[in-house]
């Protein structure tokens, strides 16, 4: 396995398409259950200085998928520097470490009162779950990119 231009470049793409899963999931959970997701998705409130502008949803998008990106780009780096070869590692791997990732933001909900309450359990198990699903979904194409010539472990 190398580090190349062509997998960060995928790295970035498969950043693209896991973050606007995500983006879409949590959007549609907080527009059905009301439970505000996805305003914690998009939120800034807990960053020094960029907390005191209101920026356009698509702005805020942005910013969560420049976190994709550099996320994805990581988790690649990852997979190269340990050699992770077998698609189920490489799916457990990304969908383990956005879960772990997840449930570590989910306190930023308290730096906000237009993000759930910390205590909303409903809240914390779409947020997670959300994030397990960006995982997996990172986890695949990562999987697909690195084994495609091999046969599935």
């Amino acid at each position: 396995m190398l580090l190349t231009k062509r997998g960060l470049q995928k790295a970035v793409l498969y950043g693209l398409v896991s973050g606007l899963f995500l983006a879409a999931l949590l959007k549609i959970v907080e527009y059905i259950t009301h439970f505000k997701v996805y305003t914690l998705l998009l939120n800034v409130d807990y960053i020094p200085y960029i907390n005191t502008f209101i920026f356009p949803e698509l702005v805020e998008v942005g910013f969560h998928l420049i976190v994709s990106f550099a996320l994805a780009i990581c988790l690649y780096l990852l997979i190269v520097y340990r050699k992770v070869s077998s698609r189920k590692k490489i799916i457990f791997l990304c969908t383990f470490v956005c879960f772990i990732i997840g449930t570590a933001l989910f306190p930023t909900t308290t730096f906000s009162d237009r993000t759930p309450a910390f205590s909303s359990i409903p809240s914390f198990s779409y947020w997670v779950g959300g994030h397990i699903m960006y995982g997996y979904i990172l986890g695949i194409l990562f999987a697909r990119y690195f084994t495609s010539d091999k046969i599935d472990d």
